[in-house]
C-alpha cells in the first residue's frame, strides 16, 4: 500500500500511468478513424470512389441566390423587382370632408399605381382616388408631379391617372386567362404609405374567380386570391408574373385573415381601360326592358306557353328594344341563339355586348315564335 499511496492520496506513478494509457488510447482511436474514413479528415486528397450519382452533384457557387428569390420560368424574383418597380408609383389624393362642429375639411388618402403606356397613363383602384380634389403621383426617382382622372369604374374598382411627362418606364400587361394556381406572384407597392415605396412581397396564385364584397358593400367577382402580402397602400400596385408581366391589380385583403389578399385580372381590366381612355366613362349597352326570370307561378299566372325565360315586363320610351317592336309580356327565350333562361342569362349576354350591335332575341308572344333584331343603344347616364 505504501507503494501507491502517501498520506492516503495517489502517487505521482500512477498520474503518470494513468496519462500514458489514454495518450496510447486517443492515438489508436485517431488512426482507426483516418484509416476507416479518410473524407472526413482529408477530403481534397480522397480519390473518386465512383459512388452512382456524385458526378451529378454540381459544385458549390458563390452565387447561389438565396431561397427567398425563388426563380420562375423567365427569371427572378429580384429581376422581376428590377425590371416593374420604376413603373410602380404612389397616389396621393385629397378629399373634401364635412363636420357638423369643424365644417369643410379635407382627408390625404395614399395609394398605389402602374404606369402602363408611355403616354402617362397609369391604372389603380378606383377607390384609391373616388371622389378626389387633387391627385399627385410620386415617380421611382421622387418627384411628384400632379395626375388628371381619365375615368373609373366603381364597379370593377378600376380607374385610370394620366401624368404628362416623357421618358416614363412601362410595366408590360400580361394574360390572365391560363393562370394556374401555384404560380408564383409578386405584388409591389406601398403597403403603409410613401415612405415604404415599392415594397415587394412575393407569394403564389392561391386561387382562382374568388368573389368578395368590398367595405363599401360593392361586390366583385373573378378575383385572383394570392398569398403574397397585401396591405391598404398596396392598392392599385400591380400583381406580377415571374416573367415580368403585369398580371393583375391588387385591390384588397381578406378582412379577417392573414396572408389572404386579392387582384383584379389583367385582362378583366384590359377592355375597362380601353373606354375609360376613349369615353372617360364605362358606356354599357342597353336593350331598354325590365323583365323577369319566368317561374312556374309566373307561367301559370300570365296562361304562358313556356316555363322558362325572360318575362318583359316594361319598355322604356325611345329605346332599343321599343323601336325593334318589343311589347310587354313577350318572353324572349334565346339571345343570339344562346337561349335565356332567367334574367341573368340576358344580362350576363348584354355585357358581353358592345354599343351600336346587332344583336337577335328569340321571342314567344302568346304562342307564335319570331325573331326581333335589335341594335344595342348607350345605358342612359342617370
Amino acid at each position: 500500500m505504501s507503494n501507491y499511496y502517501n498520506g492516503g492520496r495517489p502517487s505521482l506513478f500512477l498520474y503518470i500511468a494513468i496519462g500514458l494509457i489514454s495518450a496510447l488510447l486517443g492515438s489508436s482511436l485517431m488512426l482507426f478513424a483516418v484509416h476507416t474514413n479518410p473524407q472526413l479528415f482529408f477530403p481534397e486528397n480522397v480519390p473518386d470512389q465512383g459512388e452512382p450519382g456524385a458526378q451529378d452533384v454540381p459544385p458549390p457557387s458563390e452565387n447561389i441566390i438565396p431561397p427567398a428569390q425563388v426563380n420562375g420560368p423567365h427569371g427572378t424574383i429580384v429581376e422581376v423587382a428590377a425590371k416593374i418597380g420604376p413603373a410602380v408609383v404612389g397616389v396621393s389624393t385629397r378629399r373634401q370632408a364635412y363636420d357638423w362642429f369643424w365644417g369643410a375639411y379635407e382627408i390625404p388618402g395614399v395609394g398605389s399605381g402602374v404606369i402602363f403606356d408611355a403616354q402617362g397613363y397609369i391604372l389603380t383602384n378606383d377607390h384609391v382616388v373616388h371622389g378626389a380634389r387633387t391627385i399627385n403621383v410620386t415617380l421611382y426617382d421622387g418627384r411628384q408631379v400632379p395626375g388628371r382622372l381619365v375615368g373609373t369604374d366603381p364597379s370593377t374598382d378600376l380607374a385610370v391617372v394620366k401624368i404628362d411627362e416623357p421618358d416614363l418606364p412601362v410595366a408590360p400587361l400580361g394574360d390572365s386567362e391560363n393562370l394556374l394556381v401555384g404560380e408564383l406572384a409578386i405584388a409591389i407597392g406601398n403597403p403603409l404609405g410613401l415612405e415604404l415605396q415599392r415594397t415587394v412581397t412575393a407569394g403564389i396564385v392561391s386561387a382562382l374567380n374568388r368573389t368578395i364584397q368590398t367595405e363599401d358593400g360593392n361586390v366583385l367577382e373573378g378575383l385572383i386570391q394570392t398569398d403574397a402580402s397585401i396591405n391598404p397602400g398596396n392598392s392599385g400596385g400591380p400583381l406580377v408574373n415571374a416573367s415580368g408581366q403585369v398580371i393583375g391589380i391588387n385591390t384588397a385583403k381578406a378582412p379577417k385573415a392573414e396572408g389572404i389578399g386579392f387582384s383584379i385580372p389583367i385582362n378583366l381590366a384590359k377592355p375597362i381601360v380601353e373606354e375609360l381612355i376613349t369615353h372617360g366613362r364605362i358606356v354599357t349597352p342597353w336593350l331598354g326592358i325590365i323583365g323577369g326570370t319566368i317561374t312556374p307561378e309566373i307561367a301559370n299566372y300570365y296562361d304562358l306557353a313556356v316555363e322558362k325565360g325572360v318575362l318583359v315586363l316594361e319598355i322604356s320610351r325611345s329605346s332599343p328594344a321599343e323601336e325593334a317592336g318589343l311589347r310587354r309580356l313577350d318572353v324572349i327565350t334565346a339571345f343570339n341563339i344562346t337561349p335565356m333562361e332567367t334574367i341573368e342569362d340576358l344580362t350576363s349576354a348584354l355585357e358581353q355586348q358592345k354599343v351600336g350591335q346587332e344583336i337577335k332575341l328569340t321571342i314567344l308572344r302568346g304562342e307564335s315564335k319570331q325573331t326581333v333584331s335589335v341594335v344595342l343603344g348607350e345605358q342612359p347616364q342617370e
